[in-house]
């Protein structure tokens, strides 16, 4: 097809497009109220579906069927999103102040020039946003390869020529468009909104829209239900109510159907809804802490700034030099590689964690998950192996019986919907024990799906041999007593009695109890000639029990370990399961969860907001609930101050994975399921989970270490600046060697998100806290004052450099001194215990600050310190710069202690 002609098409097709200012809601209804024959008719297509040449026409016309859904920004504006930060927002301003009093004023008056204060800023801010953004951007890249990796289609009837035969072909969801023919079947995701024109026996689960863990029956106005009077039933009804209407997202319970598509993408009624649940998340816990604790520095910097610069403009009479200094400062007490320090820590995190099968789609997410302290999680797939067998087949009396194997596997075997996880334990089970000469003894006949309602499945077969027809029907036992009237003992038939009802029901729960899922088969042989129209309900009555079914979904071997390993490090496990509460208990006690006591869903829907708050604390297992529940149990959790995660892959777990603190998931999940997720897990395990947590831990304690250092430390100098500031005539140091020197410290610090942390701060779930913040700078910061103002007086008494000529040898002794230290701190404030000998920092940590501190030592002695105003120092200076060091590192270790017996904690 020419691109002419492709041209020529899409315009043609545009014009099928909703009309202007009608909403999808009111297209789709609209739908609703025609026949089959004209929604065809306005969708220019047919039966027998659309050519190649038209599909791809109107794919240009309409777009991908896709909706609206997060997702990373261009690379350009990831960049300028990695600036977007108050301390940046700081130092850019600071660097304006300073191009103007360096370089725009003296250029005005024909003076020297000097651009050094500017570029260092620059560098900083340079430095700090390049980085963010790189570790953001590949983040983001190893998200959308994930993304990538999954494709979803949908079984749609083409073709080739207008006069071509059709056929089936399995395309692509993102390629369907308005008049497309699909089929759907048990298990498929409804691709976009469709109109159904045959049916047969379909339940939509529309949990994803409505929150009703129900399917409801969906059907096409020609059927059978229509002989009842369907366009009655369509009559008021809402979107969702309407019978002949499949939505996006939704998906198929039981059944099958042929329908045509009516709107993709944007305009159907789940695209119109996208916007609801894309976009800004509200602040997490780590947001609202990273921004607390910046404020809470901006604040103290916009308080001392003004107090530095007046006490040196009064005592000084220099009033620029003054406002340069305070402007150097204002540097020095901005954490400028806050953000860098921050996105670097979650950065490595989410790169380790990818190689540990865990991908982070937004790097928030790896703090939550540190911070987490209770774990909501489904059971089969996580705490069993989703890889159901089947145990048993008993018939009436206990006994193992090839007949009731048999027979449930012809039940299986001719379903026409997919296979259930017991359904494929049947015929894997039965591959090699049931003769394949059974198989072709029987031809089908019909089938009536399972549904949620009668919950069982019936097939009908044919007997070549006997040439009858016999119903088999395999479900829930209590359901399968309720139409049985007889039970077969050996090879004789005998009634069921109430009795013999209660004892099966007896033997059913003693399974049940040793976590098995036991499904009844019963049989019934329909009089000559059999079926006489389609099999319906009715049909399914007078069953003959033949036996039962038990399957077993077996605990992971690494489940219990997990669980305990979790617990060990802080975090409770919870499972919410719509599974029954008798199978989800005993799971739960081999793997180690407290079962004594499980909630269902009937309970909580009689409990009140206070008294489910209450109860979700207490109670470690919760039963046979909705979606709508399992959201309301973890608002419950969070509302009672707990950190909470949710681990689920299905679509009716989209909500609580959205509501979550940490929303996990995994990449065989449902889309949406993934869509709403943080964390995807390439592998269904708690063990990875568990390594995830300690992960969270160790990136959220090296931010936090940083945060301590840099605010302690700027305390400090802003302290020793005040002192020097009022008792010494000339400026302690130059703006310019304040600049190189937080430069210097901020370098030495870059390698900190490759630090460990302590094993014992691992061992319990963190979370941010600005008062602990502010109270470790109060203390500490004068720690490192008390050795400035040692140097200070060292400087003035012992060397002389008491005069405005002497200022450079002042200035050198306490530029070395304060970087020493301040680079010394790193290893001091890292941990709790005794550096060096109980702790020691990571190789990267300790080659950084030993780089920065070699350098720091030769500044004065080179070209570049020369040209900032620094001189070499005598020899006789550094033995007591030794004893300086020694002591600061004694008396801050000892303040450590008394910090640590005082408050409790560290970090």
């Amino acid at each position: 097809m020419t691109d002419m002609k492709l041209s020529q098409d899409k315009k043609a097709w545009q014009t099928l497009r909703q009309p202007q200012g009608k909403t999808a809601r009111y297209v789709i209804e609209a739908e609703a109220g025609c026949t089959p024959d004209a929604t065809l008719a306005r969708l220019r297509s047919d039966a027998q579906g659309l050519t190649e040449q038209e599909a791809a026409a109107r794919l240009l016309a309409y777009g991908a069927n896709e909706v609206a859904h997060d997702k990373a920004p261009p690379a350009l504006i990831q960049l300028l999103q990695a600036f977007n930060n108050p301390f940046i927002f700081v130092l850019m301003a600071l660097a304006l102040v300073s191009f103007i009093t360096d370089y725009w004023m003296p250029l005005r008056r024909g003076e020297e020039t000097d651009l050094t204060g500017v570029i260092i800023i620059m560098t900083m801010v340079t430095l700090s946003g390049l980085l963010r953004f790189w570790q953001e951007f590949r983040t983001n890249q190893a998200a959308q390869a994930l993304k990538s990796m999954v494709r979803t289609t949908a079984t749609v009837l083409r073709r080739a020529a207008p006069h071509g035969v059709p056929q089936k072909a399995e395309v692509d969801i993102s390629t369907l468009v308005p008049g497309d023919i699909i089929w759907l079947s048990a298990g498929d995701l409804v691709p976009a909104d469709v109109r159904l024109l045959d049916s047969r026996d379909l339940f939509i689960s529309q949990a994803i829209l409505t929150g009703e863990s129900l399917p409801v029956e969906k059907y096409d106005v020609t059927g059978h239900v229509a002989s009842k009077g369907a366009h009655d039933q369509d009559a008021g009804a809402s979107l969702l109510e309407l019978g002949s209407i499949c939505l996006m997202g939704t998906n198929v319970s039981s059944g099958s159907a042929k329908a045509v598509v009516v709107a993709t993408g944007s305009d159907t009624y789940f695209g119109s809804l996208a916007t609801s649940i894309i976009g800004d998340r509200p602040q997490t816990a780590f947001d609202r802490g990273v921004n607390s604790v910046s404020w809470l520095l901006i604040r103290f910097m916009l308080v001392m700034v003004p107090v530095v610069l007046l006490i040196n403009g009064f005592t000084k009479g220099d009033w620029l030099d003054a406002t340069l200094f305070a402007l150097a400062v204002a540097v020095g007490l901005t954490p400028e590689m806050l953000p860098m320090i921050v996105s670097s820590n979650l950065a490595k995190g989410a790169i380790a964690m990818s190689r540990r099968k865990v991908i982070v789609k937004r790097l928030n997410a790896i703090q939550n998950l540190g911070a987490m302290d209770v774990l909501c999680t489904d059971k089969t797939g996580t705490l069993t192996q989703d890889n159901i067998i089947l145990e048993h087949h008993l018939d009436c009396a206990g006994v193992e019986n090839a007949r009731v194997l048999m027979l449930s596997w012809l039940n299986s075997h001719y379903q026409s919907g997919t296979p259930n996880l017991m359904d494929r334990a049947i015929l894997r089970y039965g591959e090699d024990r049931v003769s394949a000469a059974v198989g072709d003894s029987y031809q089908k006949v019909d089938e009536l799906p399972f549904d949620f309602v009668r919950r069982r499945v019936s097939v009908v077969v044919r007997d070549r041999r006997l040439n009858q027809q016999m119903l088999i029907c395999k479900g829930a036992v209590e359901e399968m007593l309720s139409i049985a009237s007889g039970e077969r003992i050996g090879k004789a038939i005998q009634p069921l009695t109430a009795a013999r009802r209660d004892e099966l029901l007896a033997l059913a729960h003693t399974y049940n109890d040793q976590g098995f899922r036991v499904l009844l088969v019963a049989t019934r042989v329909l009089d000559a000639p059999g079926l006489q129209q389609a099999l319906s309900v009715a049909d399914e009555q007078e069953l003959i029990v033949e036996g039962l079914l038990t399957f077993l979904d077996p605990p992971k071997e690494s489940a219990a370990k997990a669980i305990a390993a979790l617990r060990d490090n802080g975090v409770r496990v919870k499972v919410l399961t719509g599974d029954n509460p008798v199978v989800t208990a005993r799971i739960c006690q081999q793997v180690g969860i407290d079962s004594r006591d499980i909630l269902t869903g009937d309970r909580i829907a009689a409990m009140s907001d206070a008294q489910l708050a209450e109860a979700s604390v207490q109670c470690a297992v919760f039963a046979k609930l909705t979606p709508l529940q399992k959201s309301r149990i973890l608002r419950a959790l969070q509302q009672q101050g707990h950190t909470v995660g949710f681990l689920g892959d299905g679509i009716n777990d989209a909500p609580a994975l959205r509501d979550a603190d940490v929303g996990i998931s995994v990449d065989s999940a449902a889309d949406i399921a993934k869509e709403s997720s943080d964390i995807i897990l390439l592998e269904k395990d708690l063990m990875v989970l568990e390594e995830g947590v300690i992960a969270g831990r160790e990136t959220f304690g090296n931010i936090i270490k940083y945060l301590n250092m840099t605010a302690s430390s700027n305390f400090g100098n802003v302290f020793s600046v005040l002192v020097a500031s009022a008792f010494i005539p000339f400026l302690p140091m130059l703006a310019i060697q304040l600049l190189i020197q937080n430069l210097m410290y901020d370098v030495s610090q870059l390698a900190l998100p490759w630090d460990k942390m302590d094993r014992e701060f691992l061992r319990t779930p963190r979370k941010w806290d600005a008062r602990n913040i502010k109270r470790f700078m109060l203390w500490m910061g004068p720690t490192s004052s008390l050795f400035d103002i040692t140097t200070f007086a060292l400087m003035w008494y012992v060397f002389a450099a008491n005069s405005a000529t002497m200022q450079s040898l002042f200035q050198s002794g306490w530029f070395v001194e304060g970087l020493l230290s301040q680079t010394l701190v790193v290893h001091m404030l890292r941990t709790q215990k005794i550096p060096f000998i109980q702790s020691r920092a990571a190789l990267p940590v300790l080659l950084t600050t030993a780089g920065i501190m070699l350098a720091g030592l030769l500044l004065p002695f080179s070209p570049l310190g020369r040209l900032v105003g620094l001189v070499p120092l005598p020899w006789a200076y550094f033995p007591w710069l030794v004893a300086t060091l020694l002591g600061y590192c004694l008396v801050a270790q000892g303040m450590k202690t008394l910090y640590i017996k005082r408050f409790g904690q560290w970090f």
